[in-house]
């Protein structure tokens, strides 16, 4: 495995709901096509407009009600479409695409989100083509991984790849496949669902209905529960991954642990993924990756064990270039 490349300047804040008045939905008119884009997660759901370019306007981002009914779920999308289609850039809006968590099934334009239990076989496309603002737009659905993948082919760390794998790593443990130059979502949207293979057989039961889920290990939810449970005791009130790699940065070894583990499962389900289907780069991206040498470090050694073979040996691991955009760019990328 090679060092992870250096991420990009982080990208702006995404302004929230109630910062966006008057001048802040407010940008040029586009001179070419223009897309409407929304990614959907456990956390947040946000939309964007994004141009031929990739460059992203008119950008929201408001939480996502996991624990409620699938209509408030609903609700908040149809907020995120309100803001959009008050853009003046609406009008040359061609199309809709939406990343979502998974698993997606295409043929029925249905989601089933493992962190969002109110979404189960959920109609999202067809009621997002009822929003009145889409007026008979067409609307491009992908898994949030494949979203991801799409955008880092597109504009990111896996340009110029013709195999790579792309992982989102954040609340959940999102990937996608790149195949002979171009996404593979595979028929039912869900191809390269890396979250959901079994890396530990005695492992926990998964939400998913599995057993011994990378995401159940890897995720950061994982890594801050398995912090816990062992005796990590956070400074503040803060107990998320994200507290866990601050300790882990300074040394703390029950910190450092919950990141190995989660390093070894990811190495793991990566390995595996590199052997079956023979690609070289592996992007890395999410909130979790945020944590750098604390997960890239333990990811490299483990990979180093498990891709043994020599054809996936030395996998090209970088750290993906887009950040919290990717979402919204691979969602406009589904619609080119």
């Amino acid at each position: 495995m090679t060092a992870p490349s250096p991420s990009t300047d982080p990208l702006p804040a995404v302004p929230t709901a109630a910062q966006l008045t008057g001048p802040q939905l407010t940008g040029p008119a586009s001179a070419g096509p223009v897309w409407a884009a929304v990614d959907i997660g456990g956390t947040k759901i946000a939309g964007a407009l994004v141009d031929s370019t990739g460059t992203l306007t008119h950008r929201v981002q408001l939480p996502t009600p996991a624990k409620e009914s699938g209509a408030e779920v609903l609700a908040v999308v149809h907020r995120v479409l309100d803001h959009l289609a008050a853009a003046p850039d609406w009008a040359a809006v061609t199309a809709v695409g939406i990343g979502s968590a998974g698993p997606v099934d295409l043929v029925g334009g249905t989601v089933s989100p493992v962190n969002i239990p109110g979404w189960r076989d959920f109609p999202l496309t067809a009621e997002v083509a009822a929003h009145p603002a889409v007026a008979g737009r067409p609307v491009a659905l992908a898994g949030d991984g494949v979203a991801m993948a799409a955008a880092e082919h597109w504009r990111g760390a896996a340009r110029g790849a013709g195999n790579a794998l792309c992982l989102v790593v954040s609340t959940g443990v999102g990937a996608g496949l790149v195949l002979n130059g171009s996404v593979h979502p595979g028929p039912s949207g869900n191809a390269g669902h890396l979250g959901h293979i079994s890396v530990d057989l005695d492992g926990e039961r998964c939400p998913c209905g599995s057993y011994g889920c990378l995401e159940n290990i890897a995720s950061g939810t994982a890594i801050a529960r398995r912090a816990l449970a062992d005796g990590w005791e956070p400074r503040g009130t803060d107990r998320s991954a994200r507290a866990v790699a601050e300790d882990a940065l300074a040394g703390h070894p029950v910190a450092l642990a919950a990141f190995d583990r989660a390093a070894q499962a990811l190495a793991a389900g990566i390995a595996a993924t590199a052997t079956l289907v023979d690609l070289r780069r592996v992007v890395v991206g999410g909130g979790v990756a945020a944590a750098g040498p604390v997960l890239f470090e333990p990811l490299a050694r483990h990979l180093d064990r498990y891709a043994a073979l020599p054809y996936v040996h030395g996998l090209d691991v970088r750290r993906a270039e887009l950040g919290n955009d990717a979402g919204l760019i691979g969602a406009a990328a589904l619609c080119r």
